[in-house]
């Protein structure tokens, strides 16, 4: 079993930054790879980055390529979401999730946390 608790939501105005925290519980947490996925109001779950087991693999969705960076510390059961030059679009709860297959898809994946909301104002 594994629980995630996301953090580090909040407002921000277009052009800004934020980071995001997902603090896992279990000693396992380095056999897992990460994910973010994000859902915005009216709109399905959509993947956000993914993150492998090691750290020295992500992966991003094309609309936040370039602009978000995921990392992890082992040491510390904790996967970060770094989102600079933050768009108004990037309005949405952000979810931490976890799951040991790299190419498992929303409808797959073991773990979620409960979100974490990220406003953008224009």
């Amino acid at each position: 079993q594994v629980q995630l608790l996301e953090s580090g939501g909040g407002l921000e105005q277009a052009g800004g930054s934020l980071r995001l925290s997902c603090a896992a519980s279990g000693r396992t947490f380095s056999s897992y790879v990460m994910f973010w996925f994000r859902q915005a109001p009216g709109k399905e779950r959509e993947f956000v980055a993914r993150i492998d087991r090691s750290g020295s693999s992500q992966d991003y969705a094309d609309s936040v390529k370039g602009r978000f960076t995921i990392s992890r510390d082992n040491a510390k059961s904790t996967v970060y979401l770094q989102m600079n030059s933050l768009k108004p679009e990037d309005t949405a709860v952000y979810y931490c999730a976890a799951d040991r297959n790299w190419s498992s898809s929303r409808a797959s994946i073991d773990y979620w946390g409960k979100g974490t909301l990220v406003t953008v104002s224009s």
